[in-house]
Parts: C-alpha cells; sequence; structure tokens
C-alpha cells in the first residue's frame, strides 16, 4: 500500500479536532487530494468545511485506511459503523488514547490490520513525536505508511510491545503538561525576583522553547549541553546544586511523575 492507494481508494478520517485537524493539514499541504478523503466529526470547525474534503457524508466501502481520531469516550459509539470495513484492505490507525489494539479487533475482527498511535500535543505545530505499534495482521509497507502518515505532524517512533504505550503515554503523551508546568514555575520563579510577570514569562517561554530545539539539533547530549554552560562556581552550578539534588530536586520527582502517570494508564487499561 503506497500514498498513491491512499489518493485512490481514499482515506477515513474519525473525528477532526485538533489533532485529527493537524494531520489532515499537513496531508493536503503534503498533496494528498481533498476529494480523496472523507472526514466524520460532528462539530466540524470553518476551517475543515473550507478544506473541499467530503465531510460527514457516506463513506467509501473498502477506504486505504480509516484513521480513527475520536475523543476515547466517544470511542464506543463510533467504532460500531466501522465494523463494515474490518477483515478486509483497509488499514485502521488509532490515535485515541487508552483504547488497546485488542479492542479494535473485537469490534473490527481479528484478520484486521491495525495500528496504535500515540502522539502528542505539539502535534499541532507539526513538533510532536508519535509512538506506533501494529497487529500481527499488519505488514512492514503498512508501518511504513503510517509513519508517512504521522510525520505530517512531527516525529515517529516505533515499539516493540503495546505494553511499552504505557510508559510512553507517561513520558511523552503527558510530558508536555510537564513542560508548560516547568514554564509557569520559573515564571513565578522569575517573579520573585523581581521581574515584571508578562517579561519572567517571555523570558521563561523563549528559555525552554530555545534549550529544546537546541538538545534536539545539537550533536552533544543534553547531559553535555548542560556542562557546557556550567561555570565552576557560578551562576548556573548555583542553581543546578538546588535542581540536581539527588533527594529533592527533579531526579527523583520526575522519576515519580512519569511512574504516576504510567501507572495511571496501566489502570485505566486494565479497567
Amino acid at each position: 500500500m503506497t500514498m498513491d492507494d491512499l489518493a485512490e481508494k481514499g482515506l477515513v478520517l474519525l473525528g477532526c479536532g485538533k489533532m485529527g485537524s493537524a494531520m489532515l493539514q499537513g496531508w493536503l499541504a503534503g498533496g494528498l487530494p481533498p476529494a480523496s478523503v472523507w472526514v466524520s466529526d460532528p462539530n466540524p470547525s470553518d476551517w475543515l468545511r473550507g478544506t473541499g474534503v467530503h465531510l460527514n457524508t457516506d463513506l467509501p466501502g473498502q477506504p486505504a485506511i480509516v484513521l480513527v481520531a475520536v475523543k476515547p469516550q466517544m470511542m464506543g459509539a463510533a467504532l460500531p459503523s466501522l465494523a463494515a470495513m474490518g477483515n478486509g484492505t483497509t488499514l485502521f490507525i488509532s490515535v485515541a488514547a487508552g483504547t488497546p489494539i485488542a479492542g479494535f479487533e473485537t469490534v473490527l475482527g481479528a484478520k484486521t490490520p491495525i495500528i496504535r498511535a500515540m502522539p502528542n500535543t505539539p502535534a499541532a505545530v507539526a513538533r510532536g513525536i508519535t509512538a506506533i505499534i501494529g497487529n500481527t495482521q499488519t505488514s512492514a509497507a503498512h508501518l511504513d505508511l503510517a509513519e508517512a502518515l504521522l510525520r505530517a505532524v512531527g516525529q515517529v517512533v516505533r515499539l516493540d510491545h503495546e505494553d511499552q504505550m504505557d510508559a510512553v503515554t507517561g513520558l511523552s503523551g503527558s510530558g508536555p503538561a510537564y513542560v508548560f508546568h516547568m514554564i509557569e514555575c520559573m515564571a513565578k520563579a522569575g517573579e520573585a525576583q523581581g521581574l515584571a510577570r508578562e517579561l519572567a514569562m517571555q523570558l521563561a517561554q523563549a528559555t525552554v522553547a530555545g534549550a529544546g530545539a537546541l538538545a534536539e539539533a545539537a550533536e552533544e547530549t543534553p547531559a553535555q549541553l548542560r556542562q557546557n554552560v556550567t561555570s565552576p562556581n557560578g551562576t548556573t552550578q548555583a542553581g543546578l546544586e538546588v535542581l540536581m539534588h539527588p533527594d529533592t530536586g527533579l531526579p527523583p520527582l520526575m522519576l515519580k511523575t512519569v511512574a504516576a502517570a504510567t501507572d495511571r494508564s496501566k489502570a485505566l487499561r486494565n479497567g
């Protein structure tokens, strides 16, 4: 299955909120014809109405791909309508958190190729990272195509086992919120040292965004980058002595944070 097959047989997008819209925008910009896309969404945005895709119309019987991007709480109502497309040549890709591959197989049939994907919210600005894992029915070509589609919103990594999704959820799925909170805390700390609120927030946002971009672009590891900017007995060292404290600093706190999110993901998965 290739992108040409996709244009010919069609792609169905079930749910087009922020994540679905970000992906669709990337595909259309990459040359996928709007006439090859069917979108089902109860509350379409003005942007979506203007794309030229088939919106809330009858779906093709055997599309190349069905991409499921509905909110988890709407999954139960959405999937049965797609059951007729199961067990055929259609590849299902889910970016809906929480629903395991087995849940899709129950509705769609065990012969259906299904790929589960976990993106994160920076996908909205094409800076996301998505982890994917397929069931036994997925081929290398299926995974390659899913990766090509999901690269529209950022990087893609492949997992060895579906159980790893819980840790991915705890780290990259929930992780943007950890960084947002760090920005909040840095800005408040700047205020406490006498900076105006708006200035402190601007400095905190730009510092975190810039450091992240540098960490991705640089050949050195983050540890090496940290050492490069830490002069002996300087200001950075003074700050890091607090932040890196083995008992009260960031290392034990981040371990507990990611573990708590991972554990909650496991608990939700096990009902």
